[in-house]
């Protein structure tokens, strides 16, 4: 599961990630210190070990190590922020998952169009129901799988009120 959209690369996607990052405090002192060494290790060309030192220094505080990694990998190019995406996967999944480039796709267009659907499709079945939802009690119960609490709720209490509404 890549960060990884049409139009956008891994570089541009981390320019939009890293104030996300930076201000995130699961990403403290050690779990930088995983990135750095994982890239360092894994990819002496994009990480040396004179600039693996320098992101490690314990001296300076982690937000500047990690503000400076960041703009680091971008300059190294679409690989570097690549790797780097796919360590953060590994060792902080939490911090990955909820990346700003990640939540904006999960909520993508497919998303606004299967709500736009369900709204239509309760609209036409109030419409053909002649203005009640008395026969729409069951479908209502399934509906809620995978909503969020507030609609669940909602759609729940009309379909446990539905019949009494004549």
């Amino acid at each position: 599961l890549a960060p990884w959209s049409c139009s956008d690369g891994y570089h541009v996607q981390l320019q939009r990630d890293s104030q996300f990052l930076c201000s995130d405090q699961r990403m403290h002192t050690e779990l930088v210190d995983k990135l750095v060494l994982q890239l360092n290790r894994t990819y002496p060309q994009i990480l040396t070990d004179k600039e693996a030192q320098r992101f490690r220094n314990l001296s300076v505080p982690t937000v500047v190590r990690l503000a400076e990694l960041l703009v680091h990998l971008q300059g190294k190019g679409e690989e570097a922020c690549h790797e780097f995406y796919r360590g953060l996967q590994i060792h902080a999944y939490n911090v990955y998952f909820n990346l700003p480039t990640r939540v904006s796709r999960r909520r993508g267009p497919l998303f606004f169009l299967s709500c736009f659907s369900l709204a239509v499709g309760l609209a036409l079945l109030y419409y053909y129901g002649e203005g009640h939802l008395s026969a729409t009690g069951p479908f209502l119960s399934f509906s809620v799988l995978g909503l969020g609490r507030g609609t669940s709720e909602v759609l729940l209490a009309h379909a446990k009120d539905g019949s009494k509404i004549q």
